[in-house]
């Protein structure tokens, strides 16, 4: 009975999809959170996923703000030990 309710419940409603932040806004809160909160000199990817501001945690939001602030010139990327690992270098220290 709860789940013939449930599937009414949920086939009323319209798909719902992500809502991913802005670029330009997201960056904003990445570099506010850097200048503020990081305190060493190199951030990985990961960093960001883990300890980064909430609204952009998830991998495709971090990088996106990331290659935005590296276009800024607020971070310069550094090579990697690995091909799947994202690391860069703040261009002016917090």
């Amino acid at each position: 009975m709860a789940r013939d309710i449930f599937k009414r419940l949920s086939a009323a409603r319209p798909p719902q999809e992500p809502i991913l932040p802005a670029t330009p806004q997201a960056a904003g809160v990445l570099l506010s959170w850097l200048q503020n909160n990081w305190k060493e000199s190199i951030i990985r990817a990961r960093d960001i996923q883990r300890l980064g501001p909430n609204s952009i945690r998830d991998r495709e939001s971090a990088l996106k703000s990331a290659e935005t602030l590296v276009r800024r010139g607020w971070l310069v990327p550094m090579k990697t030990r690995r091909h799947d690992m994202k690391q860069w270098r703040i261009a002016v220290e917090p």
